[in-house]
């Protein structure tokens, strides 16, 4: 499949988990002509994932990285991380339907995988249909907004008791 990614910058990192998949799904981006900038880690010892999954975070928030991969056991801890960034849009998908609407209605900018959970085969797909991805804009332009707003401290709760 030729994703037309050349010169598309992916920032990737995960925890000892995600390091075998993370070296497969790097190799695919490469091949489609992506430029892929490795956070680590670097083998299958026992490492903390926040040190990884943050600076892919901040990497696509400051705009060094169009999009970012982020890579553990399930996902879930890699991706809370990468949400802690200002600007982070990240997403756990499990198959090609969930990182194409990731893309599509919440303009996601990091793609969670669990590579405890998935097979290579169907990583590597999930990936294609995110970086593949286009952001629909329209009614999904509002969502946005207002998930910058909350990042910015603005409330929509109206009753606390809530």
């Amino acid at each position: 499949m030729n994703l037309a990614l050349d010169g598309v910058v992916v920032a990737i990192g995960g925890d000892h988990a995600g390091f075998p998949l993370k070296g497969k799904v790097a190799q695919y981006l490469e091949d489609e002509g992506a430029v892929v900038i490795d956070f680590g880690t670097d083998s299958e010892e026992s490492v903390d994932y926040p040190l990884y999954c943050e600076p892919v975070g901040r990497a696509v928030a400051s705009g060094v990285a169009t999009l970012g991969v982020v890579l553990g056991g399930s996902g879930q801890g890699e991706q809370i991380v990468a949400n802690k960034v200002v600007g982070v849009r990240a997403a756990l998908c499990w198959n090609e339907l969930s990182a194409r609407l990731a893309r599509a209605h919440n303009d996601a900018n990091v793609l969670a995988l669990g590579a405890r959970l998935l097979g290579d085969e169907l990583a590597l797909a999930i990936v294609a249909a995110f970086v593949s991805g286009v952001f629909d804009g329209g009614r999904h332009e509002r969502r946005i907004a207002q998930i910058h707003q909350v990042e910015e401290g603005v409330s929509f709760v109206q009753d606390a008791s809530r």
